[in-house]
């Protein structure tokens, strides 16, 4: 599951033949507003950012929604919000708002209670008819261990969670030790040059995740394009990787923008059909 960051990546990852994408809170912190993942982007802003996004594709999205921006109202109406704007799913986890990149130094986390409530509030508000899968995160490792992480998942499972992310284990043997531990479908953050092991997805799934997130490659590797694009335009020279015009056109639709136009103009030598009368 590659992650996202704007219709037009998530469009990328539909035409490469993904099932799925997910609207990453870091990607879009930085490509939106070229800020950190510290809790800086509103409730409003990250869902318009959701809005684009799927109006750009038809495979499901999952969207981050951080701590679910506030109390236990909150939780339930940024779960009811992202559900009409027609997310798959919604991450929600125990960080202390304002929250921070799950690989990076500073995090902190609330209690077990208001961790649990937070996902007994989302799954009300699902069970109430919102048409959205829940996934819940604990950030609980970096904090207070692996063996209060996992009394955590296990108590979002108890709950009702859909999904489960531990984030940050430390090695393969804590990976493994959360796969055996809980039950439910599992997610695994695959970030380049983080806190947990890369590994294949293959072993991952042998190990017993279900889905394997790369919430920065696109984001990274764009940043590299650009900048080598940059330095080449600064010496003088036409950038030599780019994709062609032709390529661009089409990604954004412009073939099927001039057929819908030529489908609806009259046909040449015949005036325009005169305005109903009303």
């Amino acid at each position: 599951m590659p992650c996202c960051f704007d219709g037009l990546s998530a469009r990328l990852i539909e035409l490469a033949g993904f099932p799925l994408t997910f609207m990453s809170g870091f990607a879009v912190a930085a490509a939106r507003l070229a800020l950190p993942d510290t809790g800086l982007l509103s409730y409003g802003e990250v869902l318009d950012q959701g809005r684009a996004i799927l109006e750009a594709v038809r495979i499901p999205v999952i969207g981050d929604a951080d701590t679910g921006y506030g109390n236990v109202a909150n939780v339930q109406r940024t779960l009811a919000g992202y559900a009409r704007a027609g997310f798959a799913g919604i991450m929600i986890e125990d960080q202390l708002a304002p929250k921070r990149c799950g690989h990076t130094l500073g995090k902190e986390v609330v209690g077990r209670d208001e961790a649990c409530a937070r996902i007994r509030a989302a799954v009300a508000a699902r069970d109430a008819g919102a048409d959205i899968l829940i996934m819940a995160r604990t950030d609980a490792r970096a904090t207070q261990g692996l063996a209060e992480a996992l009394w955590r998942l296990q108590a979002f499972a108890d709950l009702g969670a859909d999904i489960l992310f531990l984030e940050a284990p430390r090695d393969e043997a804590e990976m493994r030790a959360f796969c055996s531990a809980v039950p439910g479908p599992k997610m695994a953050n695959m970030l380049e040059e983080g806190l947990s092991p890369l590994l294949p997805p293959s072993h991952l799934a042998a190990i017993g995740y279900k889905i394997a997130a790369y919430p920065l490659t696109l984001l990274n590797s764009a940043v590299y394009a650009m900048q080598e694009a940059l330095a080449d335009l600064r010496d003088g020279h036409v950038p030599r990787r780019r994709v062609p015009f032709a390529t661009i056109r089409q990604l954004v639709g412009f073939d099927d923008y001039d057929q819908l136009l030529a489908r609806y103009a009259a046909p040449a030598g015949q005036p325009d059909a005169p305005p109903r009368a009303e």
